[in-house]
């Protein structure tokens, strides 16, 4: 039986109990569910921080490990399915339910209800707290910490337009396994604005293309595209904001970036990724 390793938690010396029969391991455990308690976490390839990074973990969620060994915890997350290996340090006991998602690019914390405040850092757009009670225009967090409240959703509530929610990324340089508002790629963008959206989205772009909406024609002249349109290449994906415009996180600037499909479509057919391998569509985002 073929398993994909980036979603099934299994090594040679250890495996999750669910696979008990399917895989071979020295051992299996059921680990040991924490939350991520740091404004973010890498998930690395590897136990080390010269390791690829895969992806990153949002504060507030969860992470069975398996195991725990000089620093690193192995472990899945619970959203996407990911396995790799987090700083120990970034994960935490689950306490309070979160209660809210950070719907701002980024917000910052404070001691306590006072902009004015030295901060205490920053939570990127989906970063989940538990708010136990509102001072003013701050929201006071389990935490201690104060965060200004209306850059906060409540946990389930939905953006309407996941393009919205993409554009909200314009210009934040590109990182290779980045999901926050300091660095993205391609995957990460997409898959966190469809997330906020409340569509069940995998993280890498393969997964993206093969488990996410339905197939559309490619046009010899690319025509026929709407709104929330995704196109995907051997390896990138980006999505349209109108039928001619597509946004994407691309090494080409480094950032997240805004141009009319045409012009990406030559550059990366001819000089990187090949021909467009697909369009999917989703049912049509708001705006």
């Amino acid at each position: 039986m073929s398993f994909d390793r980036r979603i099934t938690p299994f090594r040679s010396d250890l495996a999750d109990e669910r696979l008990r029969g399917q895989v071979e391991a020295e051992r299996f455990t059921r680990g040991t569910v924490r939350r991520v308690s740091t404004p973010s976490a890498p998930v690395r390839r590897d136990p080390s921080p010269e390791a690829a990074l895969d992806t990153e973990a949002l504060m507030g969620e969860l992470v069975t490990v398996y195991d725990d060994h000089e620093g690193w915890s192995w472990g899945q997350l619970h959203g996407d399915a990911h396995v790799g290996y987090l700083p120990s340090a970034a994960l935490g006991e689950l306490g309070a339910e979160p209660t809210h998602t950070v719907r701002a690019l980024r917000t910052f914390l404070y001691p306590g209800p006072n902009m004015k405040l030295p901060d205490r850092g920053f939570l990127s757009f989906g970063a989940q707290v538990a708010v136990v009670d509102v001072e003013g225009e701050f929201a006071r967090l389990a935490t201690g910490e104060f965060a200004f409240a209306q850059h906060l959703r409540e946990a389930g509530a939905r953006e309407l337009d996941f393009v919205a929610v993409a554009e909200r990324f314009l210009h934040t340089p590109y990182l290779w396994g980045g999901k926050t508002s300091l660095g993205i790629d391609c995957s990460g963008l997409t898959q966190i604005a469809l997330v906020a959206a409340g569509v069940a989205a995998p993280r890498d772009s393969d997964m993206l293309e093969r488990e996410i909406g339905t197939t559309v024609e490619i046009r010899p002249d690319l025509s026929g595209l709407r709104r929330g349109d995704l196109i995907f290449w051997r390896g990138h994906v980006g999505m349209m904001v109108d039928p001619a415009r597509l946004l994407h996180s691309t090494a080409y600037t480094m950032t997240t970036y805004l141009e009319p499909l045409a012009v990406a479509e030559e550059r990366i057919r001819t000089k990187t990724f090949g021909a467009i391998t697909s369009i999917k569509r989703l049912p049509s985002p708001a705006g």
